[in-house]
């Protein structure tokens, strides 16, 4: 499965084919251990195939990535991931050929996110981006505090945000290797917020969202 990846992630023209096959290795990874997903659907909105999103979900898990591509067959979406992950072998070159790094021991870093990003947009690819920034390592918080970096993104590229509240893999498959179980998923999709001049308001407008849904529905 990573040949042709490796392959098709040389010409930025030919993303769109390598996701195929990303979607594949994750439609195996997440039903290969044992998880299944109900999407609820918590607003009649639509999404459209011939326009780029910000993606956003609460993060608790490593299958969430595996999870977000499952969701989204027809917009082929770039993460933007820890530099760090690019030091894992083959995987590596991989990830550096279709995520967007960042470096956050680097102000530089963090702030040449929002043009790398831009250029995937305009390349016909969607941005996945978990705003809490990471998997809290206290696991009593229910949603962690947001970056600020996809509603800077949305609102300076006047990018739709699509919302999204992953509910029952932070038991399932947390970090913690000694735990864990196969299960079903439930995924709420929240609705789509439109893009604004201040990143403030779209970042409190998807907190509350996310965390209303956590509060009501979490296992």
């Amino acid at each position: 499965m990573g040949i042709p990846v490796y392959i098709l992630s040389f010409n930025k023209k030919h993303y769109k084919y390598a996701y195929k096959f990303i979607r594949i290795w994750c439609f195996g990874m997440f039903y290969g251990m044992g998880f299944r997903y109900d999407l609820i659907k918590l607003s009649e909105q639509k999404k459209d195939r011939n326009k780029q999103y910000v993606f956003i979900s609460n993060h608790t898990s490593i299958m969430d990535i595996m999870l977000t591509c499952i969701l989204f067959p027809h917009h082929p979406i770039c993460f933007v991931g820890k530099k760090e992950l690019v030091q894992i072998p083959i995987f590596g070159t991989i990830y550096k050929r279709i995520c967007v790094m960042v470096d956050r021991t680097s102000a530089r870093s963090r702030a040449d996110v929002y043009r790398r990003c831009a250029e995937k947009m305009e390349e016909g690819n969607s941005i996945a981006i978990f705003p809490e920034g990471g998997v809290p390592d206290d696991t009593s918080i229910l949603l962690d505090e947001f970056k600020d970096g996809a509603f800077i993104l949305s609102s300076k590229h006047h990018s739709p945000i699509a919302v999204y509240t992953f509910v029952g893999l932070k038991k399932m498959f947390p970090f913690d290797n000694s735990k864990g179980y196969p299960g079903r998923v439930k995924v709420y999709f929240n609705g789509i917020i439109d893009p604004t001049d201040s990143p403030k308001d779209l970042k409190t407008e998807a907190y509350q969202e996310i965390k209303k849904t956590l509060q009501e529905h979490s296992i």
